[in-house]
């Protein structure tokens, strides 16, 4: 069956399942901390994160473990081969990766804006932002300020020592190119008893996502980098529909 999957899509999902073997059988936790993409301004921040982040996925007995990228890989089982034979090769790895790219780059715009907030509100009390993220032992244990702001100080952590992982953002990108290319196509939902088009599921899916970015009800999950993905995905299927007979 693995056979009968288009190349892009089949090597994809075996790139996504080597490297979870690896970070999690063979090599130490702390390859999650080279490969995972943190916030632009983290001292743990690397170049080579917007794109490695996308092939990484939560460590098996944390949070959703093994789930993760077993509903990653299976949803790009369902959605890839069909948009890699209709688009080819080359502009289905150009939607893939660019995807994943928005899911990043809309993920740290809206950390970047309350990372403001947060360093206006620390930097009006005397709290220093800058010294803090250099050593938040040393500076936590010289200062009083830090006591009574706790709740700054953990949302200020989040950001800055907070990762994101995962192929989400990049599959989002291939659903929503999906529903913009074949919007009357039925799929199953779960506890959902008739087929759904997908051109209705799309949006209430990116609704969701956006209300639980914005409002930090997300449970861990990085759902606006979900919707990064999929705008990505939707602007380019609909630049690119305009010629889809020359694809097929």
């Amino acid at each position: 069956m693995f056979n009968n999957i288009p190349p892009i899509t089949r090597n994809l999902i075996f790139l996504n399942v080597i490297v979870y073997i690896i970070s999690n059988l063979i090599l130490s936790q702390q390859i999650y901390f080279y490969l995972s993409a943190y916030f632009p301004l983290s001292p743990l921040f690397k170049s080579w994160q917007i794109i490695t982040h996308m092939f990484m996925h939560a460590q098996i007995g944390s949070g959703v473990g093994l789930f993760h990228i077993i509903f990653n890989m299976f949803t790009l089982y369902s959605f890839g081969p069909i948009l890699e034979q209709s688009l080819g090769d080359k502009k289905y790895l150009i939607l893939y990766f660019l995807s994943g790219l928005g899911a990043y780059f809309l993920f740290n715009l809206w950390n970047f804006i309350e990372y403001q907030n947060v360093y206006n509100q620390l930097n009006a009390i005397g709290f220093d932002v800058e010294r803090y993220v250099d050593n938040p032992q040393a500076y936590l244990a010289s200062s009083k300020i830090a006591i009574g702001n706790s709740e700054l100080i953990t949302k200020l952590n989040s950001i800055i020592f907070g990762h994101m992982l995962g192929a989400s953002g990049a599959i989002f990108g291939v659903i929503a190119a999906f529903a913009t290319l074949y919007p009357e196509a039925k799929i199953g939902i779960m506890f959902i008893p008739i087929p759904v088009k997908v051109k209705y599921v799309l949006p209430i899916v990116v609704i969701g996502s956006i209300y639980l970015g914005v409002t930090g009800n997300g449970g861990g999950i990085a759902h606006l980098a979900h919707v990064g993905g999929a705008i990505v995905g939707f602007i380019l299927a609909r630049i690119w529909r305009k010629h889809l007979y020359r694809f097929n």
